[in-house]
């Protein structure tokens, strides 16, 4: 008689650890290659290196700069590169979502239109960081809540 490991249906769906960290890691350097293409960046001209100057806004709806692309392409480019292992994935999960709150509240406590708003974000960026702080750190929780035990050999 076999016993089916616990987190057996996380990985009948797809959700695994690897598969997550991968799939973000897609997702955010998709976003950050889209940061660049006229069009999808509506007000491509007025994007700036940095700075709440920018007047770039990807989809029309969140204000992107150079520097604001390129954070998104090395964010991807983590995710995949630690996708590779479990533990590694948890880590861009967890730590990738407590930057992401603590963007959020970053974005929370600044004045918009000064220097300190350098990436920069709007207030739509400013949502997202919080659902994407909430949804890495739970993923990270919920995917990886073994991952202890499995490296000591203690869940099958």
């Amino acid at each position: 008689m076999t016993t089916a490991s616990p987190h057996a249906h996380h990985h009948a769906m797809g959700l695994s650890l690897h598969n997550t960290a991968m799939g973000l890691g897609a997702v955010f350097l998709l976003v950050g290659v889209l940061g660049f293409i006229p069009g999808i960046t509506t007000n491509y001209g007025a994007m700036n290196f940095a700075g709440h100057e920018s007047g770039a806004m990807l989809l029309g709806v969140f204000q992107v700069s150079v520097l604001h692309n390129i954070v998104h392409l090395l964010f991807g480019a983590a995710g995949i590169a630690m996708a590779r292992t479990d533990r590694m994935a948890r880590m861009f999960l967890l730590g990738g979502g407590a930057v992401y709150l603590v963007l959020w509240i970053y974005g929370l406590i600044i004045d918009w239109n000064t220097a300190a708003n350098f990436v920069p974000f709007n207030s739509a960026d400013n949502w997202l960081h919080l659902i994407l702080g909430l949804a890495m750190v739970g993923l990270g929780v919920w995917l990886g809540r073994d991952v202890t035990d499995r490296t000591r050999g203690t869940v099958p």
